[in-house]
């Protein structure tokens, strides 16, 4: 994602506000194609950056399953992996297309007549920006029941189980991609031409689409919140249990300052585009079927939001980079691996010890 610069279509697309062309004002969108907002350096940059950040965290993600024997952390690691894919093939996707068309200067209303290009980058750009913050959902819930639930059956998550849930993330993010193109809304061509997005304009179709984009995003980011948050206090109380401190976790707190880092991220990076959307919309309402194309100001506006988010994408897997267990140690002795139950009382039941260590 945010993938916008380059050059607007030609005029006499850009005047047919019934396909995807006419959302912006391509006269004003050529003069101002040079203004910094909108260079193709900052696209090239942030995808690079992306691309190479995001495959580097794979590399180290896939390394660090084959050490494990943890239930609960190889699940984690599933939807950790998951959420990498996700963000890798979102980078990728828009660069194939945005990138090619900054080499060639094709004119959007020739080669894409039919709007399908369009369409496939708005539907990219739904999916693989909807996709994180519902991963990030899912990850604190499946933490939020692992910590409060240890011992309860139901919390254990298999590997298999998980890449299943994440395979249904991705198959209702597909749908809500699908939306537009099934009728409900448009993705339409956005300043400064090389990128599509959902519509801003306020008639019924777009302005529900719209509505559904953002508050599930926010309800997203909220849910993230309040799982992360009980499942923090929870480690508190047993960090400070002196009853409880020696069965403390260091993976189950390294987990949790992942996913902590990975939702601060998403709300700094997503808050702004979501409130911003339904914010333009609703106060559009009111001009319902007067305005045809949005004001440049608001055109420039989406274009900084959607860099905002691009950056959700860049910095997601330096969180698990940089919050792993090994890096925390370097930098804090104190997290060094502590004994477990089993070496504090070895003439356990061997029953009674799996029970207890269990994930």
């Amino acid at each position: 994602m945010g993938w916008g610069d380059m050059e607007p279509p030609n005029g006499s697309a850009a005047g047919r506000s019934d396909t995807c062309f006419g959302v912006f004002n391509t006269s004003d969108s050529r003069d101002n194609a040079q203004h910094s907002i909108a260079s193709p350096w900052f696209s090239t940059a942030f995808g690079l950056i992306g691309l190479c950040s995001n495959l580097f965290a794979l590399c180290v993600l896939l390394s660090s399953s084959r050490k494990l024997s943890s239930r609960a952390r190889s699940s984690f690691l599933v939807f950790l992996c998951g959420l990498v894919v996700t963000d890798f093939m979102g980078l990728l996707v828009t660069a194939s297309v945005i990138i090619p068309y900054h080499f060639i200067k094709f004119t959007w209303a020739k080669v894409d007549p039919g709007c399908h290009l369009c369409n496939f980058l708005g539907f990219s750009m739904v999916f693989f920006g909807q996709c994180p913050l519902l991963l990030g959902a899912t990850m604190a819930g499946e933490r939020f029941f692992g910590i409060n639930h240890p011992f309860s059956r139901s919390t254990s998550i298999s590997k298999r189980r998980a890449w299943s849930i994440v395979g249904l993330v991705w198959g209702f993010s597909c749908l809500l991609g699908l939306l537009p193109v099934l009728g409900l809304g448009r993705y339409t061509l956005q300043y400064p031409g090389s990128w599509c997005f959902l519509t801003l304009l306020p008639d019924t179709g777009n302005v529900v689409f719209c509505l559904l984009f953002a508050l599930l995003g926010i309800f997203s980011v909220l849910l993230s919140f309040i799982f992360n948050t009980v499942s923090v206090v929870t480690l508190c109380r047993v960090y400070h249990d002196r009853e409880s401190v020696q069965r403390r976790r260091d993976s189950e707190v390294e987990m949790m300052v992942q996913l902590v880092g990975i939702m601060i991220i998403a709300t700094i990076c997503w808050m702004p585009l979501l409130i911003f959307i339904i914010q333009t919309v609703l106060q559009q309402l009111p001009a319902s079927g007067q305005i045809q194309m949005l004001p440049m100001e608001t055109q420039q506006m989406l274009l900084i939001y959607i860099r905002m988010v691009t950056w959700n994408q860049i910095l997601d897997p330096w969180v698990y980079i940089l919050f792993r267990r090994a890096v925390l140690q370097r930098v804090y002795p104190s997290l060094r691996p502590r004994p477990s139950i089993l070496s504090l009382y070895p003439v356990l039941n061997p029953s009674l010890g799996r029970k207890l260590t269990a994930d």
